[in-house]
């Protein structure tokens, strides 16, 4: 039996997950989360084979979750659900240990695949990001700026792309705007950019959002 916990903060989404685990005689719900603090709190109450852990929700950015799922728990398989397209997410979300990385545009028999194989100890990427990861490879350079940025950078750039303003921001990652304002400087000197509406238009043309 796989022992699975949902991590989603929408409740529409988590019901959806948990009819399709329902369905599916080597699967069983052993809980679910709506925040980072629930997912950790999950993974320490149950015995957990498979975290089906979704990218936006409240509390700290889901890159610094799973690597601390991973420092406590490192059996745990992660399998990371988003609405975001491949090429924004799932190549740091690989490198952050999670085992797969699957978009809501699947069908619901490609998610229990998913899921089985990363129970089974492999991966589960699509062609699209396997081609992804051979190039990054076999080039071994970054062709763009924004991909050598840290995972907190990346992921205030991509709230920024999305409307998000320092202060929203802020709060949704517990941190205070000064911290973050000096995370937005970071950003763009690494982007060699100038003003945060440089840095949002360079978002939006890199399809960059949250």
């Amino acid at each position: 039996m796989i022992n699975i916990v949902i991590a989603d903060d929408h409740p529409i989404v988590r019901e959806g997950l948990k009819r399709i685990i329902s369905e599916c005689g080597d699967m069983k719900l052993v809980g679910e989360a709506a925040t980072s603090n629930e997912v950790i709190k999950q993974c320490r109450e149950n015995k957990v084979d498979v975290l089906l852990l979704d990218i936006s929700m409240p509390g700290a950015g889901f890159l610094d979750t799973l690597q601390r799922i991973k420092t406590k728990y490192p059996s745990l398989q992660v399998l990371v659900l988003s609405i975001h397209p491949e090429e924004q997410y799932a190549i740091r979300a690989i490198q952050a240990g999670a085992a797969g990385y699957l978009t809501k545009s699947h069908t619901p028999e490609q998610l229990a695949h998913a899921i089985r194989q990363v129970h089974a100890g492999q991966k589960y990427i699509t062609p699209r990001v396997a081609q992804e990861l051979i190039t990054k490879l076999e080039n071994n350079q970054e062709t763009d700026l924004h991909k050598t940025l840290s995972n907190r950078e990346y992921q205030i750039l991509c709230m920024l792309g999305g409307g998000k303003q320092l202060t929203e921001i802020a709060a949704i990652l517990s941190l205070s705007p000064k911290t973050v304002g000096t995370y937005r400087n970071r950003i763009l000197n690494k982007l060699n950019l100038r003003t945060t509406g440089e840095l949002i238009r360079y978002a939006v043309e890199h399809d960059l959002h949250e």
